[in-house]
């Protein structure tokens, strides 16, 4: 297990906690290993009714650690990204437990992309969500060319994943994916009593539910695997790697 992951069972709910606070909780190839791993072993699990993916710090994820990622992405095996990064995603496409988000603070990349696959979310007023995937010469990722303008219309999510336009948590909420807006440091608490309510309903009918409202694991794995496909012809692109050049150039600075 990774030190930047804690996974706690308490009251029949799973709480995967990122807790890298000096990278701003940034994602590497071993933490989605681990998230992936405890979404997984849960799914059989009758003890386990609900999942809960939380941050810390007062952040919830910058997305993807860029020096991590781009030895993944320069990998010509593929190796790191197929079996880590998008290994994640299929966890959440296949995941028939009912995962809630508390986002308190910044949501980055897959930070944000995540929470479509997600059944509840919680955010904070500070929160703010955001994926810089064009800017970076690259094309959204996570299924979230496919739940986005589900979620939120064809218009919202263009300005989102193409502009790259930041989200408040208010916006968020009216855009459809964060259901409740509350204090700073309450995310968490909140998460825990929405958990405790899912989980006093009968656990046959709200899987039955879910399954009816959300969309295919296949379709959703296929469009993962489209995306997947185009995210790594595009890091190979001279667009990609000027924008990743000037990144660190202005990391340096």
């Amino acid at each position: 297990m990774s030190e930047h992951l804690i996974v706690t069972d308490e009251d029949a709910t799973r709480v995967i906690t990122m807790r890298r606070p000096e990278k701003k909780n940034a994602l590497t190839q071993e933490m989605y290993r681990d998230m992936s791993a405890a979404i997984d072993t849960a799914q059989n699990n009758p003890d386990i009714r609900c999942l809960i993916i939380t941050g810390s710090s007062g952040v919830f994820t910058a997305g993807n650690d860029l020096d991590d990622f781009l030895k993944a992405g320069t990998d010509t095996s593929g190796a790191a990204r197929a079996s880590n990064a998008t290994k994640f995603l299929y966890s959440l496409a296949h995941n028939v437990k009912p995962i809630i988000a508390a986002v308190d603070g910044i949501a980055i990349g897959i930070g944000t992309t995540l929470l479509f696959h997600c059944d509840y979310v919680l955010a904070s007023t500070t929160a703010t969500f955001s994926t810089p995937f064009i800017q970076l010469g690259l094309v959204p990722e996570g299924a979230s060319s496919l739940l986005a303008p589900r979620t939120m219309g064809t218009h919202r999510a263009f300005s989102m994943l193409v502009m790259g336009h930041k989200v408040s948590a208010e916006q968020a909420r009216e855009a459809g994916f964060v259901n409740v807006v509350v204090a700073p440091g309450h995310t968490e608490a909140e998460a825990r009593k929405a958990a405790r309510e899912i989980c006093a309903l009968p656990a046959e009918a709200v899987a039955i539910s879910r399954k009816l409202i959300r969309p295919a694991p296949e379709d959703l794995t296929r469009r993962i695997d489209q995306e997947s496909h185009l995210f790594g012809e595009r890091m190979k692109s001279q667009e990609a790697i000027s924008a990743f050049m000037r990144f660190f150039q202005r990391k340096k600075a």
